[in-house]
């Protein structure tokens, strides 16, 4: 069993009342992790932390901040092993945990070569003799609350680029990957970047609404940026919008992956294979609908069958198999649920299903409609279904109809007429002949409607992570009215 202590002030320490919790493996039940049960005193204790740290972090030189930075992505990956060491707290396989930690590598060395490109403007006045700027500086105290389903490269993305934009952080790891999230601070904190600069807090889950509020009504906190699930995404976006602070709200999707009756269906069943049960189909980006010309679509639908049926999910320990666990049986029991809510309305099974516990079957359904739960409900799990229209009209209306943006793909020989389709998405990321599930640190990454606002990575995340200033030098005598 691992031990994951808070980290406060450069410090392992145990929670204020030595509370702790255990995380136990959703196939085996068995604990992975004796963890860290923070108070409300530990939440306090760690803003202050940051907030102590941050004079000091904020101005170092960008070239200094890079060189931290890039010393941690290289410890990171040193530490792989330890990583998928703890892959239990989740049922994940080893190999998506290796693939986290690959991810999270170069978002950290993305943030690292943004440490040079935070900057201002001049704008010309009409005051004569006034030189006037436009200057981004660091906020403060950066609240990073990052989610299980994908640890270490969202829980690196909380902080990464706040770090490069000399923000200190505060890390609320998930109560179902705290070891994972601790082990992205202690890393940080390995790669010289000072004490305090970064804090990492667990929480037993039925004190978690207690310490976010503690956590952002703090007067230290200056942003807040949230990934998890548009139900809580909620909660966070009020409180934050209570105490006046800024937020990056990535949330919950139900990606369309539209075939259009030129496309290349091999490719298009590879990708849809893919972005729908990779990691069992807990990512934000899961292809959860195949929206699909009626020309192709029974060709595309036996194709992406005999797929569907070739992979099998098991316990990630045995290696038996390319798909592991749910993250839990409840999450089975609350997917099986929208699947049978679907069979009983006439949907049909195409290939897959079946659930033991936590290990659930890839999934396919066809005849999915609108009075279906599983039509606007995110399944977050390794359920597709198909949806067949006439047209790329009727295709776009269908990908539309959802109260979710975050990410789409389109399949089609013909790129112009995907790239026309793709501008009249309402998402926040849109892949041609590529599947739903990509990422890159460097790419602006962020949802629309129901799947948040604001986006990590780049130039956008410095515009999210600094705060922009006027600032003037008046240089000639100035005349006032009195």
């Amino acid at each position: 069993m691992y031990e994951v202590p808070l980290l406060i002030a450069g410090k392992s320490v145990a929670a204020a009342d030595g509370r702790t919790f255990e995380r136990c493996h959703p196939v085996t039940g068995q604990p992975v992790s004796r963890v860290a049960a923070a108070t409300l005193a530990d939440a306090d204790a760690a803003v202050a932390a940051a907030q102590a740290a941050f004079p000091q972090w904020a101005a170092l030189g960008p070239g200094e901040r890079r060189a931290r930075l890039l010393k941690a992505a290289e410890l990171l990956e040193d530490r792989t092993g330890d990583f998928i060491a703890v892959a239990g707290e989740t049922g994940a396989t080893g190999a998506w945990y290796g693939f986290n930690v690959h991810l999270a590598a170069a978002m950290l060395r993305e943030a690292a070569s943004m440490t040079t490109q935070i900057k201002g403007e001049v704008i010309p006045s009409d005051v004569p003799g006034s030189f006037a700027m436009a200057l981004r500086q660091p906020c403060g105290v950066v609240l990073g609350i990052a989610p299980w389903n994908a640890p270490v490269i969202l829980g690196t993305r909380a902080v990464a680029m706040p770090l490069a934009c000399g923000n200190t952080v505060v890390l609320k790891a998930s109560e179902l990957s705290p070891a994972a999230h601790r082990l992205i601070g202690q890393v940080l904190q390995e790669a010289g970047l000072g004490d305090g600069v970064v804090n990492v807090i667990s929480n037993a889950p039925e004190d978690a609404p207690a310490l976010v509020e503690r956590l952002i009504a703090n007067p230290a906190v200056r942003r807040v940026n949230f990934t998890g699930s548009t139900h809580v995404g909620r909660i966070i976006g009020e409180l934050a919008a209570r105490h006046l602070k800024p937020a990056v709200l990535e949330l919950g999707g139900k990606a369309p992956l539209l075939v259009l009756d030129d496309a290349e269906l091999d490719a298009a069943v590879a990708a849809a294979a893919f972005g729908a049960y990779f990691n069992q189909g807990q990512i934000c980006m899961s292809t959860e609908r195949l929206i699909v010309d009626a020309k192709v679509a029974d060709a595309f639908v036996d194709k992406l069958a005999q797929k569907v049926a070739s992979l099998r999910a098991a316990d990630p320990q045995s290696g038996a198999a390319p798909l592991g666990s749910l993250i839990g049986a409840a999450a089975g029991q609350r997917i099986q649920a929208l699947v049978d809510d679907a069979l009983s309305k006439g949907a049909r099974l195409l290939a897959g299903g079946g659930l033991d516990g936590s290990i659930m079957q890839a999934t396919l359904l066809d005849g999915v409609t609108a009075d279906m739960r599983l039509y606007r409900e995110e399944s977050f799990g390794p359920v597709a279904v198909v949806l067949r229209g006439d047209g790329d009209e009727e295709l776009l209306a269908l990908a539309n109809d959802s109260e979710f943006g975050l990410s789409a793909a389109i399949f089609s020989r013909d790129v112009s007429r995907a790239l026309q389709l793709a501008q009249r998405i309402e998402s926040g990321i849109c892949h041609i002949n590529g599947p739903t599930v990509h990422d890159e640190a460097q790419m602006p990454f962020g949802g629309v409607k129901a799947s948040g606002y604001g986006s990590f990575g780049g130039q956008a995340a410095v515009e999210a992570f600094t705060q922009l200033r006027w600032v003037t030098v008046q240089n000639a005598p100035r005349h006032y009215p009195i």
